[in-house]
């Protein structure tokens, strides 16, 4: 730690056995390793505090980052796509309001009833099913003769008279 030689080691005992005596050395020795004793606790109280800070500090960044994840996680739960595309698609909502109207409520007319048309009679009982062309041509009265158009109103061959 100091990075002491046994050189610097020796002079330091000669000089303590100098000013402390030999007498009192073994008592100072035993005091000076109490102290050092003491030091090294209170560096490794102070050691294990600053390591455990650390940790919480770490712990509490792993707390928040969990804390992160499971906020995204409840938010992708929680994501209402099909709002998100009514909100992009129809923000003021006109357009849902179109939809949820009837367009021809106010112009619709139902048509009036059909009248009522008997069904057709079934042929008489004495007429063929089948008719050949031929013979219907026959059998069919004539179609009236068409009026003969009116004849042209005379005019005169005289040139019209000039007015003076």
């Amino acid at each position: 730690m100091f990075d002491l030689a046994w050189s610097e080691i020796a002079v330091i005992a000669v000089v303590a056995i100098v000013i402390i005596g030999p007498k009192d050395l073994p008592e100072a020795i035993r005091g000076v390793a109490k102290s050092v004793q003491k030091l090294r606790r209170m560096a490794g109280e102070f050691q294990q505090q600053a390591d455990e800070l650390v940790r919480e500090a770490k712990l509490d960044d792993v707390r928040n980052s969990i804390q992160e994840m499971k906020s995204t996680i409840n938010d992708i739960r929680s994501f209402d796509i099909k709002g998100e595309i009514q909100k992009a698609v129809d923000a003021d909502g006109t357009l849902q309001n179109t939809m949820a109207e009837d367009p021809l409520r106010d112009t619709f007319m139902p048509p009036p009833p059909a009248p009522y048309v008997p069904p057709p009679l079934p042929p008489a009982p004495d007429s063929p099913a089948f008719v050949p062309p031929t013979v219907a041509r026959f059998a069919a009265p004539l179609p009236p003769a068409p009026e003969p158009a009116p004849a042209p109103p005379a005019t005169s061959s005289s040139p019209p008279a000039a007015s003076a």
